[in-house]
């Protein structure tokens, strides 16, 4: 049976700290590269940003989730909001040859993230799923 980690912050850019310290040191304890353990950190928090400016369109005072599930083999994240329901057919990150600022969130999570799976439902809001494995050394 995996462990979970439960986390419910605001809607503040300033609590994001919480849920990447979290993040780090639980794939810290998993055994994760430390490459591997910044890349899951940084996907997370560019997930939780763009909770805040998409779905709650930048009101610091909504709750965000963070489900974290520890399993032998991978982490797993389940990101929930209560905001705006997203079109899972209109995110997607913009052309990398596109140069400038911003909306390259998307490309960076599903770059790192082994499952990217988003859900919206009508009543429990939006749902995102990040699955990282660890690799294997040697």
């Amino acid at each position: 049976m995996p462990q979970a980690i439960e986390i419910k912050i605001p809607s503040e850019p300033k609590f994001l700290k919480i849920v990447r310290a979290t993040i780090s040191h639980v794939c810290e304890t998993m055994g994760f590269s430390q490459e591997d353990a910044n890349n899951i950190t940084l996907a997370v928090d560019e997930a939780c940003s763009n909770i805040i400016k998409h779905s709650y369109c930048g009101a610091s005072d909504q709750l965000i989730e963070v489900l974290i599930s520890i399993h032998h083999d991978r982490i797993e994240v389940l990101l929930k909001d209560f905001g705006k329901k997203v079109n899972v057919k209109q995110i997607k990150s913009r052309e990398l040859d596109d140069v400038r600022p911003g909306g390259l969130g998307v490309h960076l999570i599903k770059s790192v993230m082994d499952i990217v799976n988003y859900e919206n439902h009508s009543e429990a809001g939006n749902e995102l799923q990040l699955v990282k494995y660890i690799r294997k050394k040697g």
